[in-house]
């Protein structure tokens, strides 16, 4: 009787490796407004603005518009 019971557990357990991964929760999505500062001192890259920092492997520079940027791609000529 234990041996049937401690079957019957070690094959529910078992079967739960095989059941789905629970479904993405889009309540854990945080929306931030003030600019993120990453694990390794970088700032955002999402964040358009452009920030000038002391060490130069931290500064954000500024992006050519849209406009600018289909400009040079056709002067390139790809």
């Amino acid at each position: 009787m234990y041996s049937k019971a401690l079957l019957l557990a070690a094959m529910v357990a078992g079967s739960s490796a095989f059941a789905p991964a629970p479904a993405f929760s889009r309540a854990s999505v945080v929306l931030a407004s003030e600019p993120k500062i990453g694990a390794g001192g970088m700032a955002d890259t999402r964040d358009p603005e452009t920030k000038v920092d002391e060490d130069p492997r931290k500064s954000i520079s500024a992006s050519p518009s849209f406009e600018e940027y289909m400009k040079q791609r056709e002067a390139e000529g790809n």
